[in-house]
């Protein structure tokens, strides 16, 4: 098997939502980590131990999930698994559930979205998040695509440095952090962060205040040239693979 070099190609196995699910997860905690927002870290394992146990689930199974769930008890549906697949090795059946319960743990019973938990949130506890949060995302990396671990490591690393540094996400809003870039660099950027994206959220995450001038000297001159594909009877933009390749060059000469 080829090398996979390619971020944006490491969760490319999955359904695009369940993909994207894991990835906003995980965005969001490396971001709130480097901010410093360590209360936000752990709030926001949860949500990656969700997106982690579907992709896991869905591994084991044959069959992914489209989306993210929740299952009624994490920590027996993890246990679970390692009995259900006894002939599976033994990442996705006990190593990987086994990180997710210990993930889980933090963001239930160490006080986070508690008032009267018994220790506060604080920077260790949302340090043992992102690393947890890492080698899972790692892992799944290596399994999906057959990588070492070193390999897997440098990928999600590499996924790691772009959502921190040029696309910061929070809920559904997206910004551009880095100054300095035309109307059409944060459009690629923008839309190579998600699967599509409406033209009002994407005017939102602009802070565009006119929207018929920016389908008029962005939208649809990259529409033409086919960087993306703008779909105004449905309302969705979504990047096509020549705007992939024209923001991941983007992506490389911000970086370099």
């Amino acid at each position: 098997m080829a090398a996979l070099t390619d971020p944006r190609l490491a969760f490319s196995a999955l359904p695009g939502g369940l993909a994207g699910d894991l990835l906003d997860a995980y965005a969001q905690i490396v971001t709130n980590y480097a901010e410093r927002r360590w209360e936000p870290s752990e709030l926001n394992g949860g949500k990656l131990c969700e997106a982690v146990y579907s992709v896991v689930q869905g591994y084991l199974s044959g069959s992914y999930p489209q989306r993210a769930s929740k299952p009624r008890n994490m920590v027996d549906a993890c246990a679970a698994l390692e009995k259900s697949y006894p002939q599976a090795n033994r990442s996705p059946r006990i190593q990987i559930p086994r990180m997710v319960v210990a993930l889980y743990e933090i963001r239930n019973n160490r006080g986070v979205g508690h008032a009267g938990g018994d220790v506060n949130p604080n920077e260790m506890d949302a340090t043992a998040v992102l690393y947890i949060s890492k080698w899972l995302m790692a892992e799944l990396v290596r399994l999906l695509h057959g990588l070492t671990t070193d390999e897997a490591t440098e990928l999600v690393e590499a996924l790691v440095e772009r959502e921190v540094s040029l696309v910061w996400k929070w809920d559904d809003k997206r910004r551009v952090i880095k100054t300095g870039l035309t109307l059409r660099q944060q459009t690629l950027l923008l839309l190579s962060s998600v699967n599509t994206a409406s033209e009002s959220e994407l005017c939102g995450w602009l802070e565009h205040k006119r929207p018929a001038d920016l389908r008029k000297d962005v939208l649809r001159p990259m529409h033409r040239s086919k960087l993306l594909d703008f779909d105004e009877t449905n309302d969705e933009l979504r990047l096509l693979p020549p705007g992939v390749a024209a923001a991941e060059g983007l992506v490389r000469s911000l970086q370099s």
